[in-house]
């Protein structure tokens, strides 16, 4: 049975120096991979803390990166967590002179 990680676990691990990241309800810690990312490390690091599959897949990573994931896996995140990351912001609220037409 796979581990399940807490929100408050998985959030613990946001520096270079313990990296988690949220890929498909899966957490996996990419600590060791940070200098190897072809990337760059920077890439990796915006993701801390988040759920990083959209960015994970919008970049097409290749087989052989899918391939490393087994090796990182720490478990998946539990249900609850995975509501409070992908739930909406709330929209931005309209500055009044927003409104105003302007005539």
């Amino acid at each position: 049975m796979a581990k399940v990680v807490t929100l408050e676990e998985f959030q613990a691990h946001t520096t270079r120096d313990s990296l988690y990241v949220l890929v498909h309800e899966k957490v996996y810690d990419v600590t060791k991979f940070i200098d190897e990312h072809p990337g760059g490390d920077e890439v990796i690091l915006s993701e801390a803390g988040k759920d990083a599959t959209d960015a994970f897949e919008d970049v097409g990573h290749s087989d052989e990166a899918r391939e490393l994931l087994p090796g990182m896996l720490v478990g998946e995140l539990d249900k609850e967590s995975l509501l409070k990351l992908s739930s909406p912001k709330p929209a931005p609220i309209p500055a009044v002179h927003d409104a105003v037409e302007k005539g």
